[in-house]
């Protein structure tokens, strides 16, 4: 029964204020131990959580990818993936074909150019409802408003449905692991609400950083099959690692990008003068994007560009800048297009990945 006196004999000195020493007693001591325990040494600071794993590999995925570490495996890799006939009426394209045929057909690895376009009324008139497209992220070659068809193309293409693109591939090809590339120009949280919107994104997400990557080196591509974590994506933003989007320049070496207007420039430097191609650091190897394309895409000079000369390149200038490196990405226009030296830019990439 309680005893609705209490307070007030409590204050006249009755039972309850005899009880009340040995409680304040409890609580200061309750209170002690817990400041001793906050103020610690090192109590202030979580211990870094252990890298994660993903167990013994099913024999599917070291049927597919063997003992190969991802810093060890080799990506065929497109430029511009977005702009191509197929997904969007552009007038100039980097390649053929759509993104989802692109994957169907052994790229790995997409470059993608986010933009932020804010919807347009004026646009939407005199476009007879054909551009009458909400604010959101898309992909544009430049800004979103300028010249169709060369900074932007109709239908506009978003870059949470292009993401999408990308992870359903992946359900439907359980075994494969797809890298993609972000020249980003929209704020992190433009690029937070449009990658909440993909499904099933957050599932295939890898992260170099959770899983330790620094301190104890990439995993096999087997390993992270077997996780499920088969979707790594990079941006040219530093400010967006939370999202699970990883800093290149934190993560992997680059070259210029550019063969220049006649292709001769073979010469292999590196992208960012802070980061070398051939940057060692302790326990941990950069992945390597390599870039073979000129300055601008056309289709006979990517066939001039992607056999021979691509494998020369790999093997005589761009593996010794690199320090021994093998390229990672070879990133390259028009993927399906070659020179007829029986060498394609598919066949270097099996032909690195066959290798010692």
């Amino acid at each position: 029964m309680i005893d609705m006196d209490t307070p007030y004999r409590a204050r006249r000195g009755g039972p309850a204020a005899a009880a009340r020493p040995r409680r304040t007693g409890l609580r200061l001591l309750v209170c002690l131990l817990l400041a001793t325990l906050l103020c610690a040494p090192g109590a202030a600071a979580a211990p870094a959580p252990p890298p994660v794993t993903a167990g013994t590999p099913t024999a599917a995925a070291t049927a597919r990818w063997g003992d190969r570490r991802l810093d060890e495996a080799a990506f065929l890799t497109t430029h511009n993936s977005f702009t191509n006939y197929e997904d969007s009426r552009w007038s100039s394209v980097n390649q053929s074909e759509s993104v989802r045929a692109q994957l169907d057909n052994g790229v790995r690895g997409l470059s993608l150019d986010t933009h932020w376009y804010e919807h347009s009324t004026w646009l939407c008139v005199i476009s007879f409802g054909s551009d009458c497209y909400p604010s959101d992220v898309y992909l544009c070659h430049g800004d979103c408003k300028t010249f169709a068809g060369a900074t932007y193309a109709l239908p506009r293409q978003s870059f949470h449905g292009t993401m999408q693109t990308v992870v359903d591939f992946l359900a439907a090809h359980p075994q494969e692991f797809v890298t993609v590339f972000l020249e980003d120009y929209v704020s992190a949280d433009q690029l937070r609400q449009s990658l909440g919107r993909v499904r099933g994104l957050d599932q295939l997400l890898f992260r170099p950083d959770a899983w330790g990557v620094r301190q104890h080196g990439w995993p096999k591509v087997a390993d992270l099959v077997t996780a499920g974590k088969r979707l790594l994506v990079f941006s040219d933003r530093s400010d967006r690692e939370q999202l699970g989007v990883m800093y290149d320049r934190s993560w992997t070496v680059a070259n210029y990008w550019s063969l220049g207007d006649t292709g001769d420039d073979l010469a292999c430097v590196t992208r960012w003068p802070d980061v070398p191609l051939d940057r060692q650091e302790p326990g941990f190897r950069r992945l390597f994007t390599m870039s073979h394309h000129r300055n601008v895409p056309t289709v006979l000079t990517a066939a001039l560009d992607n056999g021979a000369k691509l494998r020369n390149r790999v093997a005589g200038q761009c593996r010794t800048a690199a320090g021994g490196r093998t390229p990672n990405f070879v990133s390259v226009d028009f993927h399906r297009l070659s020179d007829g030296s029986g060498r394609t830019p598919a066949s270097i990439v099996a032909e690195l990945n066959a290798g010692p």
